[in-house]
């Protein structure tokens, strides 16, 4: 991949100044990063992150921004968490442009379990082509959107979009 080739896009409210600072250095080396601080929109939680990283998901985005660094992403995520304390104090959607588009949304009031769906989220990129590839997902989709399940301490496809059509799902399909 060429030097600065794609965009990841901030947007935030909520979030110190330090831990912004933080998160853009983390990416700023291998991306333009754009930065857009936002009005509260989610009345439940103090704080919100959206991370748009305008590579697909796979495999070879985990190489070429190496999994050291993702490493550091995830442990800044965590710390934003415990520092907030339980309840519902952060929100934090990583959305990988692509075909289809692919979304993970952490909204957990334990930090426990906030953790875990953050450490977790790279190991979705194996189970991806099997999640999309099930008989109940159309074939025409423009985005997965993943939710972490507690009962199965793992990430579920939760909802997909095909053109302006949301589908959600159930553990029964």
């Amino acid at each position: 991949m060429d030097e600065k080739p794609v965009t990841v896009c901030l947007r935030y409210y909520g979030i110190s100044p330090w831990e912004i600072e933080v998160i853009y250095n983390l990416f700023n080396e291998k991306f333009e990063v754009i930065q857009e601080e936002t009005e509260q929109t989610e009345l439940n939680f103090v704080s919100a992150l959206t991370i748009i990283i305008s590579l697909p998901f796979s495999e070879e985005f985990f190489k070429w921004f190496e999994f050291r660094e993702w490493e550091k992403v995830k442990h800044i995520i965590k710390e934003m968490k415990r520092r907030r304390g339980k309840g519902n104090a952060i929100i934090v959607e990583i959305l990988f442009t692509g075909d289809p588009d692919v979304r993970f949304v952490t909204d957990l009031s334990e930090n426990h379990n906030f953790n875990s769906a953050i450490e977790k989220i790279d190991s979705v990129v194996e189970l991806l082509p099997y999640h999309l590839n099930d008989n109940n997902i159309p074939n025409d989709l423009s985005e997965a959107v993943y939710k972490y399940d507690i009962e199965s301490g793992r990430w579920r496809l939760n909802s997909v979009l095909v053109g302006q059509k949301k589908i959600s799902l159930t553990k029964k399909g």
